[in-house]
């Protein structure tokens, strides 16, 4: 089968032949047909990932079909030919306050899915919501696990309430913004670009403003009658002393990345004073997963899909990524 591999940090990523899995008792092999890329993928290829083991395939989202079943497959495993996503990671645990200290997420060390077929354990494939295509599906799981947990999980986001998604434009804010509209939250999105708070705003978010603006905190506060109950990161660094601000007297601040480091100078008076909640949040269980997939079915949500690129232009699908040009994910099609 074909795959997308990296065999040092610094390198491209290149298409090779490499051997097909077999399903081992209690997995499913699955005929890939779309996977999306995260910011992991570069960090890895640029050495700022901890625990880099390579070569290996890259990939953690990927969406396709049950190709075959290994020995001891359990009773309701999703059949052959059935359309399925894959959970982006392994060995979560049973307990889901947080992850297990083996808790990995695909695609380095493990295989990927930026490959034509993977296997998984049989509770790790899921069915995917009918009403989407599979380069919609491959958008989904990362991404959509996350803000599932950051918004609902963790910062228990409730209908009515006003949410900021900080830095929307990236698959993880656009589905957690899609996510709390969805559950009747009234959504505010920032973002450093005019043309994507443009496209954010035909979405149907409330409204939003550009973070590069000089006070932004103060003139967005103004604009939707106040601070925001629940605000959604992924950016921290500098900045986060801005979402303190922009944070109601008892508001939940939630943040499951930190794309600008670490967070300095952050005044203690403004978070005990307000009542705040800061709370961490990385991936999700399988349980998540599950409950992730039923909201979006019902709600008929639908990631929004940057471009689509064939799995031999892989690498130039990194290199969009790198270079933020994207708006929803990034997506390999693979068959």
């Amino acid at each position: 089968m074909q795959a997308l591999q990296l065999d040092a940090i610094h390198q491209p990523a290149a298409v090779r032949e490499v051997p097909t899995p077999t399903p081992a008792a209690g997995e499913i092999l699955v005929k890939l047909h779309a996977a999306a890329l995260n910011h992991r993928d570069v960090w890895i290829q640029k050495g700022q990932y901890a625990g880099i083991k390579l070569p290996c395939t890259l990939g953690a989202d990927g969406a396709g079909e049950v190709a075959a079943h290994g020995p001891e497959v359990p009773a309701g495993a999703p059949a052959v030919g059935t359309r399925v996503l894959v959970y982006p990671g392994l060995r979560w645990g049973s307990e889901q306050r947080a992850q297990a200290k083996d808790f990995v997420v695909l695609g380095m060390p493990d295989p990927g899915t930026f490959a034509e077929y993977i296997t998984m354990p049989a509770h790790c494939i899921h069915p995917m919501p009918a009403h989407l295509n599979f380069e919609q599906g491959a958008a989904l799981p990362l991404g959509g696990l996350t803000a599932y947990r950051a918004a609902f999980v963790r910062a228990q986001v409730q209908a009515g309430e006003r949410v900021l998604v900080n830095g929307v434009g990236g698959g993880v804010a656009l589905l957690a913004a899609q996510f709390c509209m969805a559950h009747g939250a009234e959504v505010w999105v920032t973002t450093g670009s005019d043309e994507k708070l443009a496209r954010a705003l035909e979405m149907g978010v409330k409204g939003g403003i550009n973070y590069k603006a000089e006070n932004w905190v103060k003139t967005l506060t103004q604009q939707a009658g106040g601070p925001f109950d629940v605000i959604i990161d992924s950016a921290a660094g500098e900045a986060f002393n801005s979402l303190v601000d922009a944070a109601a007297p008892g508001g939940r601040i939630v943040f499951y990345g930190g794309t600008l480091g670490n967070i300095p100078s952050l005044v203690p008076g403004k978070v005990f004073w307000k009542q705040l909640s800061i709370l961490g949040s990385s991936m999700g269980s399988e349980q998540d997963f599950a409950a992730m997939l039923q909201f979006v079915t019902e709600n008929g949500i639908v990631p929004v899909v940057d471009e689509v690129l064939p799995l031999a232009e892989g690498e130039a699908a990194l290199r969009r990524l790198e270079a933020s040009k994207q708006f929803g994910k990034v997506v390999l099609k693979i068959v």
